[in-house]
Formats: structure tokens, C-alpha cells, sequence
């Protein structure tokens, strides 16, 4: 029997796909990338929010000074900051709100900024500030309107 170069049998085409091993290297190449890459980018986003925080304790140093010009002291207590948006009974000389929203934000990580007056940091005026990522009160990463001593 001769064969023909014309013969008509199915000739297997040659497949081009990648092996598990191609598979699996490239998906080690992304693991590691993404175990580079995504620390970098979530240390940011903690320094955006601390840069957030700061500036919201920025906002409302200026609003409590406006409100000590008006009324010769600074709002007393531990809600002291509603006195900024809400006129206080005895108040006669009251020109707020003092802040541009209808409500005291959270800090970034959704935890109530602490407001005192007196301070125990600043006696003389007043101490805010917001516990933070730990949402834990006198700890290492507060943010306040004093400085820290370490």
C-alpha cells in the first residue's frame, strides 16, 4: 500500500494552550505582586484617614475659637461640640452654627471624636481628639490636639 500525499486521513492540528505548570507559575508571579503592592496601598489609605482626622481637629479648633470669640469661653463638658451647632438655652451671644454640617462627624474609622473642657491636657482650654484605629482611648495611635510625649 502505498501512501499517497493526498491522503485523506485526519491530521491532528497542533494545539497551542498552556500547561499547568505555565498556569500555576503565573499565578505565584501575581501572588507575590499582590503580596508587594497591596501593603503599600493600604499603608495610604491609614495615613489619608490620619491626614483626614487631623484636618477634622483643624475645623473644629477654629469653630471652638469662633464660638470662645461670641461667648468668651469655650463650650463646657463632654458635649461641648453640639453647643457648636445647636444654641445653648443661656446664650445671648450666639452666631453659630460654627461648623458647616448639621451633625458632628465620626473620625474615619466611624468612632465619636472625645471633646473635654476643661482639658487634662490643656487646662486652659480644651482637649479633642479622636482614639483612632483601635477605637481605644489613651493609646499609641490617638490623635490629638496636644502633644504627645513618648
Amino acid at each position: 500500500m502505498n501512501v499517497h500525499p493526498t491522503d485523506h486521513r485526519p491530521r491532528r492540528k497542533p494545539t497551542s494552550a498552556f500547561t499547568l505548570v505555565e498556569l500555576l507559575l503565573v499565578l505565584v508571579i501575581l501572588g507575590l505582586l499582590a503580596a508587594l503592592v497591596l501593603p503599600k496601598f493600604s499603608g495610604i489609605s491609614q495615613r489619608g484617614r490620619v491626614t483626614a482626622t487631623q484636618t477634622q481637629l483643624s475645623a473644629f479648633a477654629t469653630a471652638l475659637d469662633a464660638f470662645d470669640v461670641d461667648m468668651g469661653c469655650y463650650p463646657q463638658g463632654k458635649n461641648g461640640l453640639q453647643e457648636l451647632l445647636v444654641q445653648p438655652r443661656d446664650a445671648q451671644n450666639w452666631h453659630g452654627p460654627y461648623l458647616a454640617k448639621d451633625a458632628i462627624p465620626p473620625d474615619p474609622w466611624g468612632h465619636d471624636y472625645i471633646y473635654e473642657c476643661p482639658g487634662r491636657h490643656n487646662p486652659s482650654s480644651y482637649d479633642i481628639y479622636s482614639t483612632g484605629p483601635d477605637g481605644q482611648p489613651n493609646t499609641a495611635d490617638d490623635i490629638c490636639n496636644w502633644t504627645i510625649r513618648r
